[in-house]
């Protein structure tokens, strides 16, 4: 076949199988040659060992160095955080228990998502097995630094079925996109409406960030699409990079259509309703007197710590997303120390603490971990 630009595209051992047909799992298939003759990225089990992360320096400093950063704020700031335990077991349990079962209604939303932009690629899989190994690629980024879960992800799905590793990073790249497309474009409405009477200074500057980054994925995703190969082709690379490439730009492309773009779009939605209402009910369980948030307000800071879990130097921005969503309820709402802390860990419970627990029963009961295969979608 020829993809896009008439460039012939050998068979693909890792591509999904041309027949329908299937027994009730596809079979585990280990990491083996793919599009073009040029094997797939090596990734081991041994590289991705949990246990194996976890005790390596690299991993250990990302979690001391933000911990101790904590440990010295609070130290600083330790009339006004003691109270901050308090506060906390005052929340309305009933409305705690809600913001829990909203974000995790998320889960299924994502895995959906994620399932669709791989049946565009042309792998068949069910939304159960789908939101399982995000759910696991979930728990990974919360432990250790780097966003290795989106790699956890891919290497779950390529030992679980018959997908091209480097196609899979293109469908979880495509997604990173669709989820920055949405913060920054319901960060910047959030932020307008609950700003409307004046910017402060802090709050322009993050929407001058907010311009920048839907301009700059514009132009990222236009430039791949037209020009991607030829600028690849174009540089000093080997030319199995350049197959990566191909398989990579296949999986970003086809995993979204025009037909299927409006219903992302939906979903992507949904997802970060999701998020930001979890943040507004976390507010209202802890009910403070002194704090007008606002659903507004509340998806503009929800948004803004989501945005802040992207960087890579802690696992799931352990201490950056703690200092921007305190930050920013202090700054722009004015919002007490105490009771800014009080919101910003109840939230980081719920959203980092809770995947944590849950995730390791998950990934102690899961067979995805094992190579079981996937369920064949009905």
């Amino acid at each position: 076949m020829t993809n896009r630009d008439d460039r012939p595209m050998a068979d693909d051992p890792g591509a999904p199988p041309a027949s329908p047909a299937m027994t009730t799992t596809t079979p585990a298939l280990p990491a083996a040659a793919t599009a073009t003759g040029g094997p797939d990225p090596e990734v081991t089990p041994e590289q991705l060992s949990l246990a194996r992360r976890l005790r390596q320096p690299r991993t250990i400093v990302s979690i001391a160095v933000p911990l101790a950063i904590i440990v010295i704020f609070v130290a600083l700031n330790g009339d006004q955080l003691s109270r901050v335990p308090g506060l906390i077991l005052k929340a309305n349990p009933a409305l705690a228990a809600l913001a829990f079962a909203v974000f995790y209604m998320g889960f299924p939303l994502r895995g959906y998502r994620w399932a669709r932009l791989l049946r565009g690629t042309g792998l068949p899989i069910a939304t159960r097995d789908a939101t399982e190994i995000l759910f696991l690629s979930w728990l990974v980024n919360c432990v250790v630094p780097a966003k290795l879960g989106d790699v956890y992800r891919a290497w779950l799905l390529k030992i679980n079925s018959s997908a091209s590793l480097s196609r899979t990073f293109g469908t979880v790249f495509i997604e990173r996109v669709l989820d920055l497309f949405a913060i920054a474009t319901l960060g910047l409405a959030a932020g307008w409406w609950s700003f409307r009477d004046g910017l402060p200074p802090a709050i322009q500057a993050v929407f001058i960030v907010g311009f920048v980054v839907v301009g700059g994925l514009g132009l990222g995703l236009f430039t791949m699409r037209n020009f991607g190969r030829r600028i690849m082709v174009a540089l000093p690379i080997p030319a199995r990079i350049v197959e990566f490439y191909d398989r990579f730009e296949e999986g970003v492309f086809s995993s979204v259509g025009l037909r299927a773009l409006p219903s992302l779009v939906v979903i992507t939605g949904l997802v970060w309703a999701t998020e930001a209402t979890r943040l507004y009910l976390v507010v209202q369980a802890l009910s403070f007197p002194d704090v007008q948030l606002g659903l507004s307000g509340a998806v503009f800071v929800a948004l803004i710590g989501s945005l802040l879990t992207a960087v890579p130097l802690s696992p799931a921005g352990l201490g950056f997303v703690e200092a921007g969503v305190v930050g920013v309820l202090t700054v722009a709402y004015g919002v007490p120390l105490p009771e800014a802390t009080a919101i910003a860990l109840l939230d980081r419970v719920i959203s980092v603490f809770s995947i944590i627990v849950l995730g390791a029963i998950g990934y102690a009961i899961s067979s995805k971990p094992r190579g079981a295969g996937l369920t064949v979608p009905a």
